[in-house]
């Protein structure tokens, strides 16, 4: 998993834990510099360390070698939260299955959606995309190019056209033909951010009334190289729109990894896939123990 810059600064954690002879202050002011600048976010970091120092006291460590094993602890503890997190898709059989898009404009939506559209094409599910982003230049036929990169229908109407409509008129057509899968592009114009929160929940009463049950996700998808404000964006959607998981993409050995965590602590919400790159294959499902273990890779 690209986590390039990254693994670099928890190098630097390896220094400190080597160097240091004693558990102290001046130690938990370095390691939340070090988390801060892995970009895992300032409240979470607070929590993480202040968790750190209740363990060193707990368990009477005074080794900062020993540190290390429990920083790792804790950050499974932090991501999975006591729960079992399943990083399939929901999908059911023989059903229709919708899932949702969201996510600023820049971020990868649609290129994540031809992806995840082949994966499904490759399972020799039925799948159909919609354009339901209508006001960019340029959307519509960048999902139809991605249709054609996976060999799945695009439904569309001509630029402009009210994407709730779109969607309802796609929904029919799926319902009639047995599609399996059905993926909606959305707008992601955060400058305009009530009028688009306002078109995102039409697009889900929509789907509710036509296809009930059928949304199976809403998924958000994060540019992992914007850092902080990927939190930001996650915050927003996630209060207009039941975000049910994140897509995180460009995770290509320039990212701020560490979003992974703060997002998950701070908005409850698991990462589902990951982008590593442009190629249509490169869309994986996120799995937490390689990517924490990634982190540490130098360490053990």
């Amino acid at each position: 998993m690209g986590l390039h810059k990254t693994k670099q600064r928890f190098s630097s954690l390896k220094t400190l834990l080597e160097t240091k002879k004693t558990i102290d202050e001046d130690l938990f002011d370095a390691l939340e510099d070090i988390f801060i600048e892995a970009d895992i976010g300032v409240d979470t970091v607070v929590y993480f360390v202040n968790s750190l120092r209740e363990d060193v006291t707990k368990n009477n460590i005074t080794n900062p070698s020993d540190l290390l094993e429990v920083i790792v602890d804790k950050m499974f503890e932090l991501y999975l939260q006591d729960e079992f997190l399943d990083t399939e898709l929901d999908y059911v059989d023989n059903e229709l299955n919708v899932y949702l898009f969201v996510g600023v404009n820049g971020v990868g939506k649609t290129t994540t959606i031809g992806k995840l559209a082949k994966k499904y094409v490759d399972l020799n599910k039925k799948v159909m995309l919609v354009a339901g982003d209508t006001f960019r230049a340029g959307a519509i036929n960048q999902l139809k190019e991605w249709g054609k990169r996976s060999n799945t229908f695009v439904f569309a109407k001509e630029e402009g056209s009210d994407p709730s409509s779109v969607i309802f008129d796609a929904i029919s057509i799926a319902q009639k033909e047995n599609y399996d899968v059905v993926m909606i592009d959305t707008a992601g114009r955060l400058q305009t951010k009530v009028n688009l929160m306002k078109e995102l929940e039409k697009m889900k009463r929509v789907i509710d009334s036509k296809a009930p049950y059928s949304l199976r996700e809403t998924l958000l998808v994060i540019d992992a190289t914007t850092g902080q404000n990927g939190m930001r964006q996650a915050e927003v959607f996630k209060e207009s729109t039941a975000v049910s998981a994140i897509i995180l993409t460009k995770l290509d050995g320039t990212a701020k990894g560490g979003i992974v965590l703060a997002i998950r602590h701070m908005y409850g919400i698991p990462i589902k896939y990951v982008g590593l790159g442009e190629k249509i294959t490169d869309l994986v499902m996120f799995d937490i123990e390689k990517y924490i273990y990634g982190l540490f890779e130098d360490f053990f």
